[in-house]
């Protein structure tokens, strides 16, 4: 299984940087985790948009879910060209506003999720933790020959992240704040949150996503050290990881 960063900021787009992507490929199949601000152009460079069928918002704020729209009409522009051949599946929480904007484009259709569903995509199983945030969010584990992926998305700092997180292979956590800044009020991860998950999780590897536009994101870096794990490293918009 790999993961691509395709974009880690939050909030809004950088020059050039994207907000939440990742692109998960096995075997094959591709799955894009986040459609947000500037990640479909950028998705660009890495694969054909007609080679990825399957597309899981983890929840309706503009910074991970704006692009689909534009990718709707990617997929009904080139379907009719005869560039793509399958419908796009985009998943995401239970929303009739999403419904319907997604299945208003012909060749898309929506699936909604819950915190007891599990979905099974080619050869990923995707399960779902419901995060604090302001609106309806979920953490994602996906699951492929026997590699785990967790992705925290947008949430405040829980003791069951850590159970859900637990021995994970590759962990994107949202790190939005600075150590020593209150998360809690607004559903977000400081760098001294991420680092106790990292640590008390016993995940591998961990990305630091969803960034802050200010401070010395060094910064945080350090601070999520500090918790226990050494294995931690600042997302970049094109990385590669390879499990």
């Amino acid at each position: 299984m790999e993961c691509r960063v395709v974009g880690m900021w939050g909030g809004f787009p950088k020059k050039n940087g994207p907000c939440s992507g990742y692109l998960i490929q096995h075997e094959g199949i591709s799955l894009l985790l986040d459609c947000g601000s500037g990640v479909l152009s950028e998705l660009q460079n890495y694969i054909d948009l007609n080679d990825i069928n399957h597309v899981i918002l983890t929840h309706y704020h503009y910074d991970h879910f704006s692009d689909i729209g534009s990718y709707l009409f990617s997929r009904l522009v080139n379907t009719q060209l005869g560039r793509a051949s399958e419908e796009l599946c985009v998943y995401g929480p239970a929303d009739d506003g999403m419904q319907k904007q997604v299945e208003a484009v012909a060749y898309s259709r929506f699936t909604s999720f819950n915190e007891k569903s599990q979905l099974e995509i080619g050869p990923f199983t995707c399960t779902f933790k419901r995060n604090i945030h302001p609106v309806e969010t979920y953490s994602i584990k996906i699951v492929c020959d026997s590699k785990s992926i967790v992705f925290t998305s947008d949430t405040s700092f829980t003791p069951d992240l850590i159970d859900f997180a637990s021995n994970s292979d590759l962990l994107i956590t949202e790190c939005s704040l600075y150590e020593g800044m209150d998360g809690e009020g607004s559903g977000h991860m400081t760098s001294k949150d991420a680092g106790i998950l990292a640590y008390q999780s016993k995940a591998k590897r961990v990305l630091l996503t969803h960034l802050p536009h200010y401070g010395d994101l060094n910064d945080l870096v350090v601070s999520a050290k500090k918790q226990g794990n050494p294995n931690i490293e600042l997302a970049e918009s094109g990385i590669l990881i390879n499990l």
